[in-house]
């Protein structure tokens, strides 16, 4: 498999399975409807979202998943420039597939679901107090966490069993990066719902604009750029950061 489609069915299956728990739960008439558990399901399944797509991509891309790691991977010297935008074009189709997969699942249940807030829950995300500077902030800061977090548990190897390995979560383990995601959702996704991950917000905010979705509202454009940014920002940050670290104290 190419790396170009690695990262596409590693995302589908990521979003598929972390938009299909917000589904279960937004939407009506779900086995999961009204769970007062809702926070713990959403944030587990995501973790373990990220575990499944890492375990199929891993071997051949690295399993990268979100256009931070890529970004920050190819600051760290570990991922050549021209791979760059094959990654993150594959991740963006990849989430937009896998929530349009997502819809098509639970289509019945979109259809008898009247709160236009909560269709479009399912497919990106917003902040619960609609604050720009806090929700960047908020973002950039989950988004760092993420990779800096994953720049100390990666020991630098890069090859296994004399096999160059691709560079990215797979290299690191699944498991680990599963429990970081897991763990960032729990202690800070309350303000924006932790996108985290551009391609993981923006692929399925296009595809809420597109699909013929029943009872749908607008797509909220205006906050769209903070998904995007502020995760981008939070992993260079978290590279320049960790350079610092090792170079100067």
């Amino acid at each position: 498999m190419s790396e170009f489609w690695a990262e596409f069915i590693g995302t589908l299956l990521l979003l598929f399975i972390g938009n299909g728990v917000v589904a279960n739960v937004e939407l009506k008439r779900t086995k999961g409807s009204g769970d007062p558990g809702s926070w713990v399901m959403i944030t587990t399944a995501w973790g373990l979202a990220v575990y499944i797509g890492i375990v199929v991509a891993g071997p051949y891309s690295g399993a990268h998943l979100n256009p931070v790691v890529t970004l920050s991977l190819w600051l760290d010297g570990a991922l050549e420039e021209s791979k760059v935008g094959v990654y993150m074009l594959a991740q963006l189709l990849g989430a937009a597939a896998g929530t349009t997969l997502n819809y098509i699942f639970y289509k019945p249940h979109y259809d008898l679901t009247k709160d236009g807030a909560a269709i479009r829950g399912t497919f990106c995300t917003a902040p619960v107090i609609k604050n720009s500077w806090n929700n960047f902030f908020s973002e950039t800061i989950g988004a760092f966490v993420l990779m800096f977090v994953i720049f100390y548990i990666s020991d630098g190897a890069f090859e296994l069993d004399g096999q160059e390995v691709p560079v990215g979560l797979g290299s690191i383990g699944a498991l680990p990066v599963g429990l970081l995601v897991w763990v960032i959702g729990l202690g800070l996704g309350g303000t924006t719902g932790y996108a985290i991950n551009p391609a993981r917000d923006l692929g399925p905010r296009i595809m809420h604009q597109l699909l013929p979705i029943k009872n749908k509202i607008d797509s909220d454009w205006s906050y769209a750029w903070i998904p995007i940014a502020g995760p981008l920002c939070g992993g260079a940050l978290a590279y320049y950061i960790k350079e610092l670290l090792l170079t100067t104290v």
